[in-house]
């Protein structure tokens, strides 16, 4: 059964604050029931809203968006969902930043940047993995950890589990006034290789799997730093593990960050013992992310027409047309990025570029070394409408998070 244990912290005359934090104290360590032959018993109502959940999802694989590229839509997507889950973290960055970062060498990028991209690469790393047709291992799990942490700050940590005790809340220095403390290091090598056989089972539903499974990650907080993002991301992975995404997996983040108190609430309830109530909030939160990824690629496609009408009805092989196609996957392009993702020659590359910026498609900036490039704003706007209308969780005037205002592309 699920418990808590005591335990001692020793003192530590060097600690910061006042003597309350340099004394010795007790406190509390959560460890987990083991969840690998867990069945969870849900109410018709939450099993009603899985089944609406999965629903959605299925008709977001299944029902072809009007877009002439299928991948313009998973990598736009996918990059949502990094970047929700990083500003969950407290890592900030904007659509346009992170296209810019992606566009910029490596060296030119600041810390946040290199932060969010290597979410992303921890995001492409989790769908290839759910797409694989082997067994998972902890290995795995350990690899998307990896490659989220090798262009940090902390690069010693990466694909590593903890080898001390960590917290939730309260401070840096020692977890006295912690809100939640995982289980002690000994214990996690355990529990995760527990989580990875619960994660093989073919037996639940793909949502309620994907819910505990996450549920169960953040509980042990296995790493030194990247828990959350590495949590989320194996949404990612068993979904399209059990067959429902395929294609694309909806930006759950989204919904997540924008109620940050339901979404540490239901996590809550799921360490208490009711696991239905984390489950009905899981699913929801598939289901609304589910149904606006499926305007998101209306509205794309809508965009791309309108960019069509714009440019004079390019020729349909015309290198112009291609990268139309390509732009909400690549919305700042240089020529030679343009070159690679196009797969033409620099000439072609030019002449498209500068077709659609003399129609007012594409706009010149300048990225770090001056290197010139060229940005879709209007896809921005886009973007940062749906990424404020996913910041809304219910009906209120207001979102409960900070999302991205409206009409702000001209600025960096």
């Amino acid at each position: 059964m699920a418990r808590y244990e005591t335990r001692s912290w020793p003192a530590d005359p060097s600690a910061p604050g006042g003597r309350a934090e340099r004394r010795a104290f007790r406190y509390r360590v959560f460890f987990p029931d083991p969840i690998a032959k867990l069945q969870p018993a849900l109410p018709s109502g939450v099993a009603a809203a899985v089944s609406v959940s999965e629903r959605a999802v299925d008709a977001l694989n299944r029902d072809p968006p009007r877009l002439a590229s299928l991948e313009v839509l998973a990598r736009r997507l996918l990059r949502a969902e990094s970047v929700a889950s990083s500003r969950i973290e407290g890592l900030v960055l904007s659509q346009r930043r992170l296209a810019r970062a992606e566009a910029e060498a490596p060296d030119a990028r600041d810390e946040t940047a290199r932060s969010v991209l290597g979410n992303v690469a921890a995001m492409e790393h989790a769908v290839a993995l759910g797409a694989a047709a082997k067994p998972l291992r902890l290995h795995d799990l350990l690899e998307i950890h990896r490659h989220l942490m090798l262009a940090t700050n902390t690069p010693e940590i990466a694909g590593r589990i903890r080898d001390r005790q960590n917290w939730i809340g309260g401070n840096a220095f020692n977890p006295g006034r912690a809100d939640f403390v995982p289980p002690a290091p000994e214990r996690v090598k355990a529990l995760m290789e527990d989580l990875v056989a619960f994660m093989n089972r073919t037996d639940l539903p793909p949502v309620v799997q994907a819910a505990i499974a996450h549920a169960q990650f953040e509980t042990i907080h296995p790493f030194a730093d990247g828990n959350g993002r590495v949590g989320r991301a194996l949404i990612h992975v068993m979904l399209r593990r059990r067959g429902l995404a395929p294609r694309y997996v909806p930006p759950v983040s989204l919904v997540l960050a924008a109620d940050a108190k339901a979404y540490i609430g239901g996590l809550t309830a799921f360490r208490e013992d009711r696991p239905a109530d984390w489950i009905l909030s899981f699913a929801e939160a598939i289901e609304r992310a589910s149904a606006k990824a499926s305007d998101l690629a209306l509205r794309l496609a809508e965009l791309q027409e309108r960019w069509r009408e714009r440019a004079g009805r390019p020729r349909r092989h015309s290198s112009a047309e291609a990268l139309i196609v390509e732009l909400p996957a690549h919305p700042i392009v240089t020529v030679a990025t343009a070159q690679k993702f196009l797969d033409r020659s620099k000439q072609a590359v030019n002449e498209a570029i500068a077709t659609l910026a003399e129609k007012g498609i594409l706009h010149a900036i300048t990225l770090a070394k001056r290197n010139r490039a060229w940005e879709a704003r209007d896809l921005f706007d886009l973007i940062n409408d749906f990424e404020h209308d996913l910041a809304i969780p219910t009906d209120d005037d207001e979102p409960s998070r900070p999302s991205p205002r409206r009409k702000t592309t001209s600025k960096t």
